[in-house]
């Protein structure tokens, strides 16, 4: 059975030793580190399976630690941690290559639940399936390999960005609204605050994917109802 190793990023030493103590308790292997830039130094050397990220850091912005681990290639899903239950720091995160987001202070079985989910479609039930090449326009989404190829070159999909795209593909032409995708891809019932997650994360999977993102040819918007994904 996998342990999964948790990253803390969080500055707040209280706050730090009770989530890495309630994380033990449930199994997983919890690393703490108290500032944005000793986690993603740790981020990048060892590959933990998932990343609490605190947005108020002592050495900077938690949304610009997010944003350097995604492009130094760090693909592990990440979930934020915000004071602001506004939708600001919520739609910066997922704007920086966040995954899921958490207001504080939250409910731990909450955020174990969010967790799982993150956990169960990056490694475990819903994680990409062995063999399986599916096609969007020139670009070839190799499953196995948890990988999108424009030619030879890499696109360097979250793994969000990658179950996003995935489920297009797997609905070539087809309009869905956002409630749908929200539901198949995280696992969340549609309101007009969830659905914000789809609408922030569709114009970040347009960023790598189309050849001129403000004039998308692949991943189009039908107003008033959703996406569809033209093959």
């Amino acid at each position: 059975m996998t342990t999964y190793q948790i990253l803390l990023i969080e500055d707040d030493p209280g706050i730090a030793t009770s989530l890495q103590t309630a994380l033990t308790r449930e199994g997983y292997a919890a690393i703490w580190k108290a500032d944005g830039t000793s986690g993603v130094t740790y981020a990048c050397a060892h590959a933990p399976h998932l990343i609490i990220l605190d947005v108020r850091l002592p050495d900077g912005s938690g949304f610009d630690f997010c944003r350097q681990m995604r492009q130094a290639g760090v693909r592990q899903p990440v979930i934020i941690l915000t004071v602001r239950s506004d939708n600001t720091d919520k739609v910066i995160g997922l704007e920086m290559g966040a995954d899921d987001y958490m207001t504080k202070p939250f409910n731990l079985h909450e955020l174990f639940s969010r967790i799982r989910a993150q956990l169960r479609r990056a490694y475990g039930d819903y994680a990409i399936s062995e063999g399986d090449i599916l096609y969007a326009g020139d670009l070839v989404i190799d499953r196995l390999r948890g990988r999108v190829l424009r030619g030879d070159r890499d696109l360097n999909l979250t793994p969000t960005e990658l179950r996003l795209l995935t489920f297009l593909a797997q609905h070539p032409n087809q309009i869905l609204s956002r409630s749908q995708i929200l539901d198949a891809v995280w696992g969340y019932d549609g309101t007009p605050d969830t659905e914000q997650v789809v609408t922030v994360n569709v114009r970040r999977l347009r960023e790598k994917i189309e050849i001129d993102p403000s004039v998308p040819n692949l991943l189009l918007t039908v107003p008033g109802i959703g996406y569809k994904l033209v093959n």
